[in-house]
């Protein structure tokens, strides 16, 4: 239970952080862009670390970037 309130914490601190960023910059479809997914990704890395160690927590990093890197070129498979 605690874990899960701190996930929640720690989620709407980064999503408020990157909304602001998303709000900042231009054009405005970036706002939605910053405003879930990095949040969320930083927050289960915070958590990651704290619970299971630095080695897990940069294997899970390194799946998330191949995730983006995946995003990416289907992104730009389907914009054309």
């Amino acid at each position: 239970m605690i874990e899960t309130s701190i996930r929640f914490i720690i989620g709407g601190l980064f999503v408020s952080a990157f909304a602001v960023l998303g709000d900042v910059l231009k054009p405005k479809s970036f706002a939605g862009l910053f405003g879930a997914a990095p949040s969320v990704a930083l927050a289960t890395l915070i958590l990651t670390i704290h619970g299971q160690g630095r080695d897990f927590a940069a294997a899970e990093a390194r799946t998330m970037l191949f995730g983006a890197a995946a995003f990416f070129v289907y992104a730009c498979a389907s914009a054309g």
